[in-house]
């Protein structure tokens, strides 16, 4: 979705990833959880839209701070979507190994800031349990249903592909085809590779060194 607002005009989007290069915005996140308020102007002012999480968690915050904003609220089968976050983005959790966390607080924060929003903020820490996860799941969806203007909102699945999208957003059809992107498999690649690399490093530090000193002392 961000790829696709991009692509129609409505970029820069807001996505998880521009809080990694945005670092400050994780505390402001964090106090958003705390407080349920945020500068939104401050926080929102180089983009033009957003998805996905932190700024999904905000999404009633955001619908009343923009009146003229629409809502485009992407559904999927729940069963398939619990599978699909219990196996990939839930172990996030426990990605980064300790010595990482403790040299680099960022990384703390975001998972503090994750768990305050997602994982005990929306699910009550319970999402390992399926069904109260996709309870949780088909009440969002019902929620937005009812507390959004009709006219500023579509339900989309992605599957659908440019048209709806284009004709709610009234914005032309793009010839080329409609961005694919972090998929299952692809993010268990890049999560793997980074969940067992930075575990990894202590290791090749430690062969690093002990390789230097048995050269140093061969000369």
């Amino acid at each position: 979705m961000q790829q696709a607002l991009d692509e129609l005009g409505f970029g820069p989007t807001y996505h998880m990833n521009e809080v990694f290069r945005h670092r400050p915005h994780v505390q402001q996140w964090l106090d958003f959880g705390a407080t349920g308020t945020a500068d939104w102007d401050k926080l929102f002012d180089e983009y033009h839209s957003a998805v996905d999480f932190p700024a999904s968690c905000a999404w009633e915050e955001l619908y009343a701070q923009y009146p003229s904003a629409k809502v485009v609220l992407t559904v999927r089968d729940p069963t398939s979507w619990w599978e699909s976050t219990a196996e990939v983005i839930y172990p996030t959790r426990t990605m980064y190994p300790g010595w990482l966390t403790r040299l680099v607080p960022f990384t703390q924060r975001w998972l503090d800031m994750v768990d305050r929003l997602v994982w005990t903020g929306i699910f009550d820490g319970r999402f390992s349990d399926k069904a109260h996860a996709i309870s949780v799941f088909d009440a969002h969806i019902e929620t937005v249903r009812a507390r959004c203007d009709p006219d500023r909102l579509l339900i989309f699945e992605v599957s659908e592909g440019w048209q709806p999208l284009c004709d709610f957003l009234e914005v032309p059809v793009p010839s080329t085809p409609f961005p694919h992107a972090n998929d299952r498999r692809s993010l268990q690649r890049r999560f793997a590779g980074i969940r067992w690399g930075t575990r990894l490093v202590p290791y090749l530090l430690a062969a690093s060194t002990a390789l230097a000193l048995r050269r140093r002392r061969d000369r």
